[in-house]
């Protein structure tokens, strides 16, 4: 087994941490925003790791036993992808001090905790970098970077083009990673993060880092501090080289939230959809397509809100989805009580902690979904069974041992009807299968079972006790 035995287990829920919660404003910045003011790419909110402490009980009440966190060490923006102290808590979101107690209360109460790691690219105020533009080809560090020629100039208006730089953004310089110091910079960094109780690494664009001895050796040094750390990479397409024993144990499953999407809007049918699910089972090994990360929203894509008009019964379908394809459910901040927001920075609004602006019913729908799924080992390590495909109309089984799970997901407008050999998928008559998700019950007469359900909804079937 090369994936950690909790991944499996686990809900993740991500946290920008500028945007969550603030529980300390002693670390407030000069000229805060007020929080629920509009975000923009430079104003700060006052988010920080005492406001995610202080809100720990939100996310066990949900359900959550796994955060995914962004950026946390020092950097000059909000979004901190330009690192300039991969060893400092950025003080805006606290101390050491406050990391420390987030991890151990994290642990306490059976949540672990994944930090971002970005190590394509730093900052302009990362040390190394600071020398080159301080020293220039004198510098000691100029092969810490790809340097196209001297002087360098990493602030006027324009690309990049003195040195290599992600996306030729002038406040992204490219490490070169092909520097064995530069590479146990990095090593050291994980493995200090690792030993100081972080549960796991998300890899920022490692696609960037297109060395396969790079990553093997950057596995083997994270699982030797610890051998159930989880490492995700952030890959936007299936691609099966990213996954296994030199790469990662899991990828935030982009091609996943594409399938569900088109399907929910009506620019898939359910015989596409079905193959394009069956086809991402199929391109990695079942280890791995269980630690896959399957998400609706990030901060890097329109909120879920958006993207399915506010329409709460597709919303509530998506996330039905989500949580019945094999893999790790991942709810993004202030999805769950139906937060809106389009592109960067919309969907990095701070998070409304007025319970009454909240959509209550979706939030105890995702709630239920969480509960549901913890409770059945089908929908966390089962095996996927096309049964029925027709217009928007889906229906598959998971099944693990001899516990079977049947979702019935209905995108279309109209109400479903379907009648299966009840025998094929070992039932009987008289088996009563009940709704996980609601209080409807099915029995199996005349070795069939028909299925009955209302548009744009769906249902988790199982045997009842």
């Amino acid at each position: 087994m090369t994936v950690p035995s909790w991944i499996y287990d686990s809900v993740f829920y991500q946290i920008f941490p500028d945007r969550f919660a603030n529980g300390d404003t002693s670390n407030d910045p000069a000229g805060v925003l007020a929080w629920d003011a509009a975000p923009s790419i430079h104003g700060f909110h006052g988010g920080d790791l005492q406001g995610i402490v202080k809100h720990l009980d939100y996310l066990l009440d949900l359900g959550i036993n796994a955060i995914y966190l962004n950026p946390i060490f020092l950097s000059p923006s909000t979004h901190r992808y330009n690192t300039e102290d991969y060893y400092q808590i950025d003080p805006k979101l606290g101390k050491m001090a406050d990391f420390t107690q987030l991890i151990k209360t994290a642990h306490e109460n059976g949540l672990h905790i994944v930090l971002d790691g970005v190590f394509n690219h730093t900052g302009r105020g990362f040390f190394a970098f600071n020398d080159i533009l301080e020293n220039q080809e004198h510098s000691a560090y100029k092969d810490w970077y790809t340097i196209n020629h001297f002087p360098v100039d990493a602030y006027s208006p324009g690309d990049a083009v003195d040195y290599l730089a992600w996306w030729k953004f002038k406040s992204l310089p490219k490490l070169n990673t092909l520097n064995p110091v530069v590479r146990k910079y990095i090593f050291d960094v994980a493995r200090y993060w690792i030993e100081m109780g972080a549960d796991g690494w998300r890899l920022d664009v490692p696609n960037e880092i297109n060395d396969d001895a790079f990553w093997a050796e950057f596995r083997q040094v994270v699982k030797k501090a610890n051998p159930e750390a989880y490492l995700l990479g952030e890959i936007w397409e299936a691609d099966p080289r990213w996954l296994g024993e030199g790469h990662f144990d899991g990828l935030m499953n982009y091609p996943l939230r594409d399938a569900i999407f088109n399907f929910m809007n009506q620019r898939l049918s359910a015989v596409e959809y079905a193959n394009r699910l069956e086809a991402l089972l199929e391109h990695y090994p079942m280890d791995n397509v269980y630690a896959m990360y399957n998400l609706s929203g990030s901060h890097d894509v329109d909120r879920l809100w958006n993207s399915m008009g506010g329409d709460i019964k597709r919303i509530k379908l998506v996330f039905l989805a989500l949580f019945s394809f094999p893999g790790i459910p991942a709810v993004y901040y202030g999805d769950e009580i139906g937060m809106s927001g389009g592109k960067d920075p919309d969907c990095r609004k701070a998070f409304i902690w007025q319970s009454e602006r909240w959509n209550q019913e979706l939030r105890e729908w995702v709630k239920k979904l969480i509960a549901v799924r913890k409770s059945q080992d089908a929908l966390k390590k089962g095996d996927f069974q096309r049964i029925h495909e027709e217009d928007r109309f889906l229906v598959f089984m998971r099944k693990f041992h001899d516990q079977q799970v049947i979702v019935v997901q209905n995108a279309s407008r109209d109400i479903r009807e379907v009648s299966l050999d009840a025998m094929r998928y070992g039932l009987w008559d008289g088996s009563v299968l009940s709704d996980l998700l609601g209080s409807e019950t099915w029995r199996v007469e005349n070795g069939q079972l028909t299925i009955r359900i209302q548009p744009v909804s769906g249902s988790f079937l199982t045997v009842s006790a």
